[in-house]
């Protein structure tokens, strides 16, 4: 597994962010019909969490091979390796109301198929836009530093275990309203808290809208760094 991912820029179209997706795929189509989004030309980039809670959490595998979608590893991605390792860690009955019931009611070899695939995913990715580098994670970015987060994932620095679960479970920046900036990166776009909207600390963009939900999904363009009117 490549646990960074590095995509140059993209000189026919346009790159846009989105929020957790969470099996609600059909919704975020309609989003990009109204972006007027052209995949022959654009990039699509998640944040993560592709499934559980929504009905079409399936669909992921299909989307995940479409060359203009790409994705970093959410939590709920890696609950489905938990679940098929059998980690003790992992309470089925918390799995189950987090939306995992698909998951757990698919037969072992879909089950085997979801989680390899879900493996695979970049736990960060960086894109080049002609303004500068934008990177995403999952969560949260533990270091004060792009190039720091990248060596660390590249195998430059030491592994930590401490550091494993923030990149896709911390709350830390929102709860703290930290306004610092991440250097040597123009942004970081994250998802994994739903927002009423999308909310910006320091040079950190927070763009999960519960599209999955009772909100709506945030198209972040990534040249600009603006969000295409819901």
């Amino acid at each position: 597994m490549a646990r960074f991912e590095h995509f140059g820029p993209n000189p026919d179209g346009r790159d846009y962010a989105v929020g957790d997706i969470h099996g609600h795929f059909t919704r975020l189509e309609a989003t990009l019909d109204r972006a007027r989004f052209d995949p022959a030309r654009d990039r699509l980039f998640s944040v993560g969490d592709l499934v559980d809670r929504g009905p079409e959490s399936p669909r992921a595998l299909e989307w995940l091979e479409q060359p203009w979608f790409h994705a970093v590893q959410g939590n709920h991605e890696v609950l489905t390796r938990q679940y098929v390792d059998g980690d003790p860690q992992l309470d089925p009955h918390d799995y189950r109301s987090s939306g995992g019931t698909w998951f757990m009611e698919s037969s072992p070899a879909e089950q085997m198929l979801y989680a390899d695939r879900f493996s695979q995913l970049p736990i960060a990715l960086e894109i080049e836009t002609a303004q500068g580098l934008v990177g995403l994670v999952h969560a949260h970015c533990p270091f004060s530093s792009w190039t720091t987060l990248r060596e660390y994932l590249t195998g430059a620095l030491p592994y930590a275990i401490e550091l494993e679960e923030a990149f896709q479970w911390s709350r830390a920046r929102l709860k703290q309203r930290d306004e610092s900036e991440v250097r040597d990166v123009r942004a970081v776009v994250v998802g994994h808290t739903p927002l009423r909207r999308p909310r910006r600390l320091g040079n950190v963009w927070h763009i999960d809208t519960a599209g999955w939900s009772e909100g709506y999904f945030s198209l972040l363009e990534l040249g600009q760094l603006k969000v295409v009117p819901a």
